[in-house]
């Protein structure tokens, strides 16, 4: 079982190979905010539709000093064969592991056949840090059809960044 990343808290500092060469690092200090958009893999229908809306507002996000960073389980000829597929220029990192989905407190699946994936992966999530890497934004999802509208997370992230407090902090 994992246990869900407190909002207000870090997020987990963890460095991945990118699509294209070198590494990201997700949380930790930073002089941006950051938006994590973990998705399901190559073998998701869905995830290829909402990493290209997503593609297609990069600039907003930019706009806002926030970078934006898609992950996922795959390996890389899977992650490779995402990204040129859906079209997409952010950084994309793969080969998240289970221990690293679950410090995340992601779902994890089980593939229900070998032609869907051949490992475990993580379902939907979205981290959005502050330049601190404190998380202001945690949204996870068990089921590949449930997806924060992009519309809304960029206003979510202009009121974070305008000083709106971090919500859901009450236990």
């Amino acid at each position: 079982m994992s246990k869900k990343l407190p909002a207000g808290g870090d997020l987990p500092a963890m460095t991945l190979a990118a699509v294209g060469g070198g590494e990201v690092t997700l949380g930790g200090p930073r002089d941006k905010w950051q938006a994590v958009f973990v998705y399901r893999g190559l073998h998701c229908p869905i995830c290829k539709t909402y990493l290209g809306k997503l593609e297609s507002k990069l600039s907003e996000f930019a706009d806002m000093g926030t970078e934006v960073v898609a992950v996922s389980g795959d390996p890389k000829e899977k992650a490779e064969a995402f990204a040129k597929e859906v079209g997409l220029t952010m950084p994309v990192a793969y080969d998240l592991s289970v221990d690293q989905m679950r410090a995340l407190g992601l779902y994890i699946s089980t593939p229900r056949s070998d032609t869907e994936t051949d490992r475990p992966f993580p379902e939907p999530g979205l981290f959005v840090a502050t330049p601190e890497g404190k998380l202001q934004i945690v949204e996870i999802a068990n089921a590949p059809f449930v997806r924060p509208d992009l519309d809304l997370v960029l206003r979510g992230l202009n009121r974070g960044r305008e000083g709106y407090p971090v919500r859901g902090t009450m236990e």
